[in-house]
């Protein structure tokens, strides 16, 4: 049985993309995913990216890297890069959907990975649940714009 991670950023548009961008991106990720074995989740709001990535160390490294180098991205940060007993997404394919708290909470799976609440909108306080309030409200966004200078 190979050794797995995941690996969980956050990273800001170089621009706002619109539905057509959104849909051709998960196109070809998901693509690219299938071929070397990643699955995971991706989170898009106003022009932020949240994902979590799984599967093999190396792959997942080298698509971080690859991140890296993507001019879609800017001020890409890592949250969290650890060992994993078995995927929490491993039967998720990326997809696009605009949509409602009402229709998250219908979302079978969803909760899964949170370990909590009755849906993805109840959460409780763990760890990721902590991860997504600072990622929706934008408090990670004030970190990675660096330490505040003097006289600001």
């Amino acid at each position: 049985m190979p050794s797995l991670i995941h690996l969980i950023y956050a990273s800001v548009a170089t621009q706002e993309l619109g539905t057509e961008q959104l849909t051709d991106l998960l196109r070809q990720s998901r693509e690219a995913n299938e071929r070397v074995g990643l699955t995971g989740m991706l989170l898009y709001s106003d022009g932020n990216f949240f994902q979590v990535l799984e599967g093999e160390p190396e792959e997942v490294d080298k698509l971080y890297e690859k991140l890296h180098q993507d001019k879609r991205h800017t001020q890409l940060t890592l949250i969290i890069r650890e060992p994993i007993v078995s995927r929490s997404f491993g039967d998720w394919s990326m997809g696009f959907s605009n949509i409602s708290l009402n229709e998250l909470e219908k979302i079978e799976g969803l909760n899964d990975f949170f370990h909590g609440g009755s849906c993805f909108a109840q959460l409780d306080a763990g760890r990721a649940k902590k991860l997504l309030a600072a990622f929706g409200d934008g408090r990670w966004r004030a970190k990675l714009a660096g330490p505040k200078q003097p006289g600001a």
